[in-house]
Order: C-alpha cells, then sequence, then structure tokens
C-alpha cells in the first residue's frame, strides 16, 4: 500500500501545500490502489482516470502558483453515485439510467471543483438509494473491506467502502434513512448526516425529497469537517437550502467536553441491540464522561414508530419522483413494444430492479383514494410527535448519543429474501431523517469478529458543531477507525 493513500485528507493537505508531492503523485497512487483493490471490494461503478489525471495537474498549477488553494487542492475523493456529475455517467445504480449523461454538476459538485478536489469516480449504490446493504445495485455487490463476505451498509456502501479500503481519501454520500451513517457504521470510517437545508440538494437524484441530504464520509473527523466547510451553505437553486451562515466546522474540534450535556435514550438500548455493539456504544460514552461530559438519560417516545412512518413517507414520495423515468424522457427504454402505454410498462419493468418496484407499489397504495388518511396522512402526524421529541430531549441535552445499527454488519445475502429485517437495519437512524436534525457515525470500537461499531450522535438543528466537538473528542479518546487487512 503506497503511503500517500495512508494520509488523511489534512495530512494530504499539509504535504501538497508544502510541495513535498504533488497532486499528480497522488492521483496516480490512487488510481493504483483502485486498480489493486477494488476488484475485490466492488466499490466503484465508474473510474475517472483522465478526469483524475486533469484535475490534479490544474491542483499542481494552483498550488505552484499558491492561488486559490484550499485543504481540498490536490485532494482525491469518490463520489455516490446519486450525484449529477457534468460528463460522467450518472447511473443510481440501476439499469434506468445506465447511460445517463448529465450536461451540469449537482452544486456539491461545483463547490468541490471550485475547491480544487480531484474526482477519482462514481461509487456504488443500491439502487436510487433504496436499501440497506449496496445488493440493490443493478451492477455489482460491494462487499465490506473488512470481512469481503460481509455487506457494507447502504445504501452509499460503495462511498464508505471506497474511503475504508483507501481507495479515496473521502467521499460524499447521501443520507435518506440513514444511508451514510449506516455504512459508516459497517465499515469503520465517520459519516456526517447534516441539518436537512444545511447543503445543496440540487443535483442529487431525489429518492424522497423531504428526507434526503448529502453528507461526507471520511476516515476522521478533522476530514469530515474540512468537507462540509467547502459543500454548505445557500443556494438559490434549491428551495429548501436555508440561506444561514456556514461556520468553520474545524473550530469545533476542540479538547475537553466540560459543560456538554450527553442524552442517552432509554428506547435506543432496547432488546435486539447486539449486545457487544452494546457494550462499544456504552464504552464511547463512558469516554466521553471522562472528558467532562455529563450524561444524563432522555426519552424519545415515539421512536418505535420511526420504521412505520418512514415506509409510508420514503415510498410514497419515491413513487412520485420515480414516475418521471417512463421510457421516454431518460436512457432505458424497451424495445418493439406495441404502443405507448406499453411501452411505459415494459420500460419500467425492465428497468427496476425489485426493491425500487416494491416501494413504488407501496407509495402508490399509500397515496391513493381512500387510503391517504389512513396511511400517509397518519405516517406524517407521526413525523410531527418525533419533531416534538426531539425538542423536548435537547432541552435536558446538548447532543444524543446512542447505536447506529442494531446489529454489526451481516453476511451478504443473509437479509434479501427478507425486506422487514433489512428495513430494521435503520431503525435507530430513520428518525433522525424524519426530524431533519444533523447525526453523525463515529468509530468506538470492533467486535470480538473485528467488526467496526459506530457510535451516533444527534444535535438540534444546524447543531453540527456539538456533533464536530462530542465527535473528536470521541476519537480522541478511542481512535479512528483503522484500516482493513486488505
Amino acid at each position: 500500500m503506497s503511503e500517500l493513500t495512508e494520509l488523511t485528507i489534512g495530512q494530504l493537505h499539509r504535504r501538497l501545500r508544502a510541495r513535498e508531492v504533488s497532486a499528480v503523485e497522488v492521483a496516480r497512487a490512487y488510481l493504483d490502489r483502485i486498480s489493486a483493490v477494488d476488484p475485490k471490494v466492488g466499490a466503484y461503478l465508474t473510474v475517472t482516470e483522465e478526469l483524475a489525471l486533469a484535475q490534479a495537474e490544474a491542483a499542481d498549477r494552483r498550488l505552484a502558483e499558491g492561488r486559490d488553494v484550499t485543504p481540498l487542492t490536490g485532494v482525491p475523493l469518490g463520489i455516490k453515485d446519486v450525484l449529477c456529475t457534468r460528463g460522467v455517467r450518472t447511473t443510481c445504480a440501476s439499469r434506468m439510467l445506465e447511460r445517463f449523461v448529465p450536461p451540469f454538476n449537482a452544486t456539491v459538485m461545483d463547490r468541490l471543483e471550485a475547491a480544487g478536489a480531484v474526482m477519482l469516480g462514481k461509487l456504488n449504490m443500491d439502487e436510487f438509494a433504496m436499501g440497506s446493504s449496496t445488493e440493490n445495485s443493478a451492477f455489482h455487490v460491494t462487499r465490506n473491506p473488512w470481512d469481503l463476505e460481509r455487506i457494507p451498509g447502504g445504501s452509499s456502501g460503495g462511498s464508505a467502502a471506497a474511503v475504508a479500503a483507501r481507495t479515496c481519501a473521502g467521499s460524499l454520500g447521501s443520507d435518506t434513512g440513514g444511508s451514510i451513517r449506516q455504512p459508516a457504521a459497517h465499515c469503520g470510517v465517520v459519516g456526517l448526516k447534516p441539518t436537512y437545508g444545511r447543503v445543496s440538494r440540487f443535483g442529487l437524484v431525489a429518492f424522497a425529497s423531504s428526507l434526503d441530504q448529502v453528507g461526507p464520509i471520511t476516515r476522521d473527523v478533522t476530514d469530515a469537517a474540512l468537507l462540509l466547510n467547502a459543500i454548505a451553505g445557500h443556494d438559490p437553486a434549491d428551495s429548501t437550502s436555508v440561506p444561514r451562515e456556514v461556520p468553520d466546522y474545524t473550530r469545533a474540534l476542540v479538547e475537553g467536553m466540560d459543560g456538554v450535556r450527553v442524552g442517552l435514550p432509554r428506547q435506543f438500548f432496547v432488546a435486539g441491540l447486539d449486545p457487544e455493539l452494546e457494550a462499544a456504544v456504552r464504552a464511547g460514552v463512558r469516554a466521553l464522561e471522562e472528558r467532562g461530559a455529563q450524561v444524563v438519560e432522555v426519552d424519545l417516545p415515539h421512536n418505535e414508530y420511526a420504521v412505520a412512518a418512514y415506509y409510508l413517507v420514503a415510498p410514497a414520495e419515491a413513487c412520485s419522483n420515480l414516475s418521471r423515468y417512463d421510457g421516454v424522457r431518460y436512457t432505458y427504454r424497451a424495445a418493439e413494444a406495441g404502443n405507448l402505454i406499453e411501452m411505459y410498462k415494459r420500460s419500467r419493468s425492465e428497468a427496476f430492479g425489485p426493491e425500487v418496484k416494491r416501494r413504488i407499489m407501496i407509495g402508490t397504495y399509500a397515496l391513493s383514494a381512500g387510503y391517504y388518511d389512513a396511511f400517509y396522512k397518519k405516517a406524517s402526524q407521526v413525523r410531527t410527535l418525533i419533531v416534538e421529541d426531539f425538542a423536548r430531549a435537547f432541552e435536558a441535552c446538548d447532543v444524543i448519543a446512542a447505536p447506529v445499527t442494531p446489529t454489526p454488519a451481516f453476511r451478504i445475502g443473509e437479509r434479501v429474501g427478507d425486506p422487514l429485517q433489512m428495513y430494521l437495519s435503520d431503525i435507530f437512524t430513520i428518525s433522525v431523517n424524519l426530524a431533519g436534525i444533523p447525526g453523525m457515525s463515529v468509530p468506538c470500537g470492533r467486535t470480538g469478529a473485528g467488526l467496526p461499531v459506530g457510535l451516533q450522535l444527534m444535535a438540534p438543528y444546524f447543531g453540527e458543531d456539538r456533533l464536530f466537538r462530542a465527535a473528536y473528542n470521541l476519537e480522541r479518546a478511542l481512535g479512528p477507525g483503522g484500516a482493513p487487512p486488505l
């Protein structure tokens, strides 16, 4: 393994700025690493070698001239294939968009380009971000770098696996019900789901518009702050983007937790939670306490209804968002259809995978005449109760600490035939999306089998700085997630 691919974004930035290494050398080291490792992991759908080297050469010119240099200049990143990238295919891991090449960038991609970052390629995911294991990709399964027989989590499994496998210095994912935090926990890396509205969703292919959010996946907490600094901020092209000043999140990386109240939700430590995982999370909370935090118990009484509410709200929005893929306006069209209606039906039947079809059916049913009040409206009311639960909890604490997942990474194929068990993988992350607050997964140890465990931190709206302080102190106490033995 090249020494360069072992460096964090912060360490790379210092070496690049000091001209100890060139951006082209760094990019080539990562491209070599992808060639050597990715056939085993399967994190990438598209590797953009020519583009990466061209961007690296441009970064070297900026560094040589000392102009517009940022912490991301010359830093190689991987991008979840749900974000539109100008001139580079964006598939959403679906046959429906297999040959779709956007003519524009997502806003976050424009911001990364402006910062001088280098894009190594597009990363695998569950089709249209629907799944918890990255087994629903139309192209291939991604494997967990810590145990190649296990899933990396989903739907940003490619993004988390690539960071853990050292095939990119950091990545972007999207989180609709835990899709950044859950794979970050399973792969032993840091994953942040920002406050809804903090990061632009323009150019993010929509799954559930009131829940989706773009965020960073990195090796350590400092890198997550650097990436969020680059992508956060108001975007007039996104009507849900909030016009609010973006602080420098690296200033929240301070030692000590004096005066910080950490809430433990009683409803997250229940039967079904893996004992080894619970022990690791509680050890992480004790580490925060030893660094000065005050630990208090809090209640989130409606969390038990979060999964049910989510699987009405999200599919309802998904069936609407995915109605645009009709075989006319995007890449896949069924051949030899006898008429227009048959072409619609066959195009959607042939190009969408089973999980996408399942959610379209659930959402269409929940919104149908006569059932709207019983299902979608009721789920929306439960969502309001969950928002109120968090508001009350944050009166008693500054951040909430909890598990990210109920179990460590499971084996590939273990839950494919049981959608309900698969959905329960996100039982501890979904309520954060329903409320719109920020959440972060931070490594907090490993199981006896060597599988990573994540601790989830939650904060009030726009409280990312609180997350960074707590996460930084946890990392200082326990160390970062480490590198898998690939």
